[in-house]
């Protein structure tokens, strides 16, 4: 899987954050409730922002294992780390470094309560989603997955290409990202659908981002990212790509949809 900048997901993840559904994210520390010592393991986890965005709501003694495949960003966790712990109770933070397109299985050893991942299972093929939850499933363990991307756009205002520019950005989200072709926005139905017919009690979520007047920023890095991936599919012709890049880059607004899930075993 091509990794993902630095910049980027600082600039994300405050929308992230906001974008979590609360009352699932609510279950998910519920169903934590009563042990002292929680062990959690996040795959892909870039620089840390799911632990910065769950850790918070967790009042036991927490043991994190970050798994990433990019040393970059793990080096990135250790430097933030120090001042994140200076707000919030002390952490036990382990970092793996892990193919988990090779070696999924890799991730899953040892004591674990909780599993998670953020912005990642679109990223994944069908076949990869399918050996992942039944590795889950053998060890019987509960899943938060958050801010898978759904597919839905809304940008405001409407610009005239953007059903062709829509259409050529699932094309290329369904390319292979080191995990065979990719689910992109199958992905949080394909994850519910398997995770339900291996015994699993799941729950969904609309985890929107929703950004305006206040994500400028972060809409046109959006708009950047996207004109890119349109580009590459040869779809749209790039004059027509580079005019919806300029309009999108100071769109009003815009909502990009996601899902969050968490998935646990019957007691």
């Amino acid at each position: 899987m091509s990794g993902f900048s630095k910049e980027w997901l600082s600039l994300r993840e405050s929308a992230d954050h906001r974008a979590r559904d609360p009352v699932l994210r609510d279950a998910v520390v519920a169903h934590l409730a009563g042990r002292e010592h929680v062990r959690i393991v996040d795959l892909a986890s870039g620089s840390g922002s799911n632990l910065r965005g769950l850790s918070p709501f967790i009042a036991a003694r927490q043991s994190w294992r970050l798994v990433d495949n990019d040393p970059f960003l793990l080096a990135v966790v250790q430097e933030t780390l120090a001042q994140f712990r200076q707000r919030e109770a002390e952490i036990d933070v382990a970092l793996q470094l892990l193919d988990l397109a090779a070696a999924p299985r890799a991730a899953l050893e040892g004591e674990i309560d909780l599993v998670t991942a953020s912005a990642f299972f679109d990223l994944v093929s069908e076949d990869w989603i399918e050996r992942f939850c039944t590795e889950l499933a053998r060890r019987r363990l509960p899943l938060y997955a958050v801010l898978t991307y759904s597919g839905e756009e809304i940008w405001k205002p409407e610009h005239p290409t953007d059903a062709a520019a829509h259409a050529a950005f699932h094309a290329h989200q369904a390319r292979d990202k080191g995990f065979g072709p990719a689910a992109g926005p199958r992905a949080a139905a394909l994850l519910e659908e398997q995770l339900k017919s291996l015994g699993y009690r799941v729950s969904t979520a609309y985890s929107p981002w929703r950004l305006g007047d206040n994500d400028a920023d972060l809409i046109a890095a959006l708009a950047d990212g996207a004109a890119r991936a349109i580009e590459e599919t040869g779809c749209v012709a790039a004059e027509i790509v580079e005019d919806w890049r300029r309009a999108r880059r100071h769109a009003i607004s815009c909502e990009i949809g996601h899902i969050d899930l968490f998935a646990r075993m019957p007691a």
